[in-house]
């Protein structure tokens, strides 16, 4: 049953990262020239999280999840609050919840380290997002890459667009305000 619930959240995270690409045109090839190394950067210190803490891969593919749901799949929730920022970390979802923002910022570090401004922590994101998947014996898939980070957060879009872990997805619930297929909806 939990693998189910994990590949379930995956096809959810691929429909709506994909729905939502936070930039122009993606492209599973977007780094193989400018960071050919970033998949495996990223796969590897996913797998070194998951061993020191098995929790950790659905902490991240959580906060992906949570990250799409406000202003698409933009690391927007990686933000912290400023003077022009209120982060989405600050959120009732967000708020003593969210976790693995650790792990992102050692893939991001190593990503630097190899590729100088390169990679997008949004596109850090999806890739977490799935080899978390992979790690815990989930599907795998191709993620589509060249998403642009945001400059802002929505801490009111992450209150009222995040779902409840009790939600009962139904046509009222905000997810059908996304404009996904009914083939993703059905998904769900």
């Amino acid at each position: 049953m939990a693998m189910f619930a994990v590949a379930l959240v995956a096809t959810l995270l691929f429909s709506v990262s994909s729905a939502f690409p936070s930039g122009g045109q993606l492209d599973p090839h977007f780094y193989d020239h400018s960071c050919p190394q970033a998949q495996q950067i990223v796969a590897s210190i996913v797998g070194k999280a998951h061993y020191r803490d098995p929790r950790m891969a659905a902490s991240l593919l959580r906060l992906h999840f949570h990250d799409c749901f406000v202003k698409g799949c933009d690391a927007s929730i990686l933000l912290d609050s400023s003077a022009s920022v209120t982060s989405e970390k600050r959120s009732i979802p967000n708020k003593d919840s969210a976790r693995g923002f650790e792990v992102v910022d050692e893939i991001k570090a190593a990503l630097e380290f190899a590729c100088p401004r390169t990679v997008s922590c949004a596109d850090v994101l999806a890739l977490a997002a799935r080899d978390s998947t992979v790690v815990t014996g989930g599907p795998g898939w191709i993620v589509p890459l060249g998403r642009r980070d945001s400059l802002g957060a929505s801490i009111q879009g992450s209150n009222n667009d995040i779902p409840a872990p009790n939600e009962i997805f139904s046509l009222s619930f905000p997810i059908c305000s996304l404009n996904l297929s009914r083939h993703q909806l059905i998904l769900i």
